[in-house]
């Protein structure tokens, strides 16, 4: 298993878990984690990502269909869809900078709704 798919993993765990501990496990001490590329500031630090994990409602189970599209060393860029349903839906592309444990120092969701069929 790749260091990009391994993360993913990870990420969709804590996701579902909101287990502080398993968010602490994906992110550096010192990580960033940017909700949108052009996001005046990053949230700061592995102890607030996990907070804000722990703390963050969802309105349904979300379903991912989420895949490692490239990967090296520093990088994964993974992409795909999360639907909450009877909710939203959205398009991903995430930005995972990784350190030299596999955890990730830096991350960018790129992210839209996404537009059903019959809505043009």
């Amino acid at each position: 298993m790749t260091t990009a798919q391994t993360w993913l993993d990870g990420y969709i765990r804590a996701w579902e878990s909101k287990d502080p501990a398993q968010a602490r496990a994906l992110f550096t001490d010192d990580a960033e984690y940017w909700f949108r590329p052009d996001d005046p500031e990053p949230l700061r630090g592995v102890d607030a990502i996990a907070r804000m994990w722990a703390e963050e409602e969802e309105p349904t189970r979300a379903q991912h269909a989420l895949c490692v599209l490239i990967e090296d060393d520093r990088l994964g860029i993974i992409t795909g869809t999360v639907d909450y349903p009877g909710h939203d839906s959205y398009c991903n592309l995430w930005e995972v900078h990784f350190a030299a444990d596999g955890r990730a120092q830096r991350f960018v969701e790129w992210y839209m709704p996404a537009t059903a069929p019959d809505e043009g």
